[in-house]
């Protein structure tokens, strides 16, 4: 009997948050189980009463949509660019508190700075 094994591509579950809503509900529902459910193919079969070789080419078509879906749209990447520019924004003002602290001692920085980096933990990947 063939042993149908996936190679778990840990970005689908970020892509999964994104574009999951472009997917078939099939699809989606397949692909959630396996990548963020952990479920086996044999799991997933059961629990959608389709064969593993059902479950394995429904995972497939799912990646194969999301990824493409990346590729034209770029979404995950320009969010996870978004991410990184608000850590960074984020410690730059971290900076100017301390510098704040040792040399300026202006309230007006402390509050400007403290809601700059209030604001920036907020934003996420998504």
């Amino acid at each position: 009997m063939e042993r149908l094994v996936l190679a778990k591509d840990l970005r689908i579950s970020y892509l999964l948050d994104i574009y999951g809503p472009a997917l078939t509900e099939k699809q989606r529902d397949v692909v959630e189980l396996y990548y963020n459910e952990d479920l086996s193919l044999a799991e997933i079969a059961e629990h959608c009463g389709i064969t593993r070789q059902g479950v394995r080419d429904s995972i497939k078509r799912g990646e194969a949509v999301m990824f493409e879906l990346e590729e034209k749209l770029g979404f995950a990447e320009k969010s996870r660019e978004l991410s990184m520019m608000a850590e960074m924004i984020r410690e730059d003002a971290k900076g100017i508190l301390v510098y704040n602290e040792r040399l300026a001692y202006s309230d007006q920085i402390k509050r400007l700075a403290e809601s700059i980096i209030d604001r920036t933990e907020n934003i996420d990947y998504i």
